[in-house]
């Protein structure tokens, strides 16, 4: 396991062996039947206030990604919608009232039947908070939850376990590829957030074992910035949606587009701001690339820009600080479709700038993306920005802000293409998809003998 810090291999990686993940799966399944008649708001609640205290919890994060800023964010993040789940779910778990049928004397009414077993497969990026943002709705819908997180940041997983009320059935274990394939093969739901390759094969393996897969997946979102948008708050927004977490978040945007009148106004101030912000190892705020192998993407799409003309004003290249593979803030101008780092994911702190004629030539690149997870609009009004965001292929657009889908949980949205599959991850119907709808059909007619129940000779 290498550390983001150092780029040194510090810690072997411990997978649960496959014999003792069925274990495991079967006595969540166990513990499941008592978790149902608990008190779970009251236990969540307490593993909540745990979580948002512990200092070990914190460390092992920041050892993770080497990060600080982000990780005290994610962990508060995490205890916020622990608190949320809680007051929420009663509410939204509770059955429908009994309605009269489109039968004389019948009647109809439901309840909510939680899956047992919900497997979450998570990935590096957000070790802690896309480990449990689908896990914590599971568990107050009544399901226990086995969570596999990815290989690269596994350090979080022990002091997690620690706080764990006894009460509560989730279980967080280590592994690789290969624990992760097993885990779907044990649970009756299972939601994987990573890449677009992995997910096809998760799917395919939820589908052979008849389980319904939620599938969370990659992003190249855009920013639209229109003539009239007022430049400065773009810039600045831009900027944070391009770079926090050094880019490295689904939601980040990753490509732009400016109408031509405002373009070289608005490429000086993102140029002006990105080069004032250094990396966490200078005392900045930008952090090491985490994940294997994404410092080569970065620079290959760096390289594939320069080499097709673009322009580099900031960055543009992959630094090595202490052993670790750092990347500034960078901003490119001169870019096109043809180019790798406006079509590909990048997962990295780049943003290329490319000027547009107006909304319609906007909206077109926009949409000339096999992905469609979230995007941003800024111009004059918001009538004209939410004009533009109608006609966006994207699940989640920030209008006058970029990435708020990171703090904005309340919105319910469905990603397009190949950014994801199934239900909302945000917003209350999240909960629901952790529940299967049981319908009770009910004669109360005094007939004895209704006339659907004769058959003609």
């Amino acid at each position: 396991m290498r550390n983001p810090i150092s780029g040194q291999a510090d810690r072997p990686l411990a997978p649960v062996p496959p014999d003792r993940l069925a274990v495991l799966a079967a006595g969540l399944r166990e513990r499941q039947r008592a978790w149902l008649g608990a008190d779970r708001g009251e236990v969540l609640s307490r593993f909540a206030a745990a979580l948002a205290a512990d200092e070990e919890l914190l460390a092992a994060l920041v050892a993770d990604t080497g990060r600080v800023g982000e990780s005290v964010l994610e962990r508060q993040i995490v205890a916020g919608l622990i608190d949320r789940w809680v007051r929420q779910a009663p509410a939204l778990l509770a059955p429908p009232a009994e309605t009269p049928a489109s039968l004389p004397g019948v009647f109809v009414g439901g309840d909510v039947v939680p899956y047992e077993l919900v497997g979450v497969i998570s990935p590096w990026n957000f070790p802690l908070l896309l480990g449990l943002i689908d896990a914590v709705p599971a568990l107050a819908a009544g399901c226990a939850v086995l969570v596999k997180p990815s290989e690269v940041t596994p350090r979080f997983i022990e002091p997690l376990m620690r706080l764990v009320p006894d009460e509560l059935p989730l279980r967080v274990v280590e592994g690789d590829g290969e624990t992760g394939a097993a885990l779907v093969d044990l649970v009756d739901a299972v939601v994987f957030t990573g890449s677009v390759e992995t997910g096809r094969v998760v799917a395919e393996a939820a589908a052979r074992a008849f389980v319904p897969a939620f599938l969370e997946l990659g992003g190249k979102d855009p920013a639209i910035v229109l003539a009239g948008a007022d430049l400065e708050r773009a810039a600045s927004a831009v900027l944070w949606g391009g770079t926090a977490n050094a880019g490295q978040s689904c939601q980040s945007i990753e490509r732009v587009y400016v109408a031509r009148e405002v373009h070289d106004e608005f490429l000086a101030l993102l140029v002006d701001r990105a080069a004032k912000v250094g990396l966490t190892c200078e005392g900045g705020p930008i952090g090491p690339i985490i994940g294997p192998g994404r410092a080569d993407v970065i620079a290959a799409h760096l390289a594939d820009a320069v080499a097709k003309g673009a322009t580099v004003h900031t960055g543009g290249r992959i630094e090595r600080h202490g052993g670790g593979h750092w990347c500034r803030p960078t901003v490119l101008s001169g870019v096109d479709h043809g180019m790798l780092v406006m079509t590909e994911e990048t997962f990295g702190p780049v943003l290329p700038v490319m000027a547009v004629a107006g909304p319609d030539e906007a909206v077109e690149m926009a949409n000339d993306s096999v992905y469609g997870l979230s995007a941003a609009v800024f111009a004059a009004t918001e009538e004209q920005a939410m004009a533009v965001a109608a006609r966006l292929r994207a699940g989640a657009i920030s209008v006058n802000d970029a990435s708020l889908t990171a703090l904005v949980h309340e919105g319910e949205k469905h990603s397009f293409r190949l950014s994801g599959l199934g239900g909302s991850r945000m917003g209350a119907a999240s909960i629901r998809r952790f529940v299967r709808r049981r319908a009770f059909l009910v004669n109360r007619s005094d007939a004895a003998d209704p006339w659907w129940h004769t058959t003609k000779e």
